[in-house]
């Protein structure tokens, strides 16, 4: 690949928008707003990602993931860069992510530190079951107004 046919940074924007959170499949990688940056040195591929926190058990299959997908559009040269500093946080988010998760059922992080409805029944009444949820980043929740229980992305 010459310097004169490599992708464009929006193109591999879009392609990395494709790649589904291996833990909650109907968001993307850049919903959660993990990928920090793309760009090239000379006709390497740089990826800049910081994890939802250090210790994150799906890093290593969001990094193949991430392979896998710019590989089969013809990247050759890749490197995929870990950052923790500044650390990440729910802020970096997409609205359009956070919609997603409400429609999966997850209730998206909010500054008050709690859900503010079902993301069921849309209703208000809500209680903590848990601080621990499906993952780490999650706690349980169950509405009393529809019953049912539902994980809540926790503020970071």
């Amino acid at each position: 690949m010459t310097l004169n046919s490599i992708p464009s940074i929006d193109s591999i924007w879009n392609w990395l928008d494709a790649i589904p959170d291996p833990e909650i499949p109907a968001i993307s990688l850049t919903d959660l707003g993990i990928i920090r940056d793309v760009t090239y040195e000379g006709d390497t591929l740089i990826v800049t990602l910081t994890p939802t926190y250090s210790g994150c058990p799906a890093t290593s299959i969001i990094n193949l993931d991430i392979e896998t997908a710019l590989r089969s559009h013809g990247i050759k040269k890749l490197e995929l860069r870990r950052q923790l500093s500044p650390a990440w946080t729910t802020d970096w988010m997409t609205q359009d992510g956070r919609a997603k998760l409400e429609k999966y059922g997850i209730a998206p992080p909010q500054p008050s530190g709690g859900p503010t409805k079902c993301p069921h029944c849309g209703s208000q009444a809500v209680e903590k079951l848990s601080q621990f949820g499906s993952t780490p980043c999650k706690s349980q929740w169950r509405c009393t107004a529809c019953l049912e229980p539902f994980d809540y992305f926790k503020c970071i």
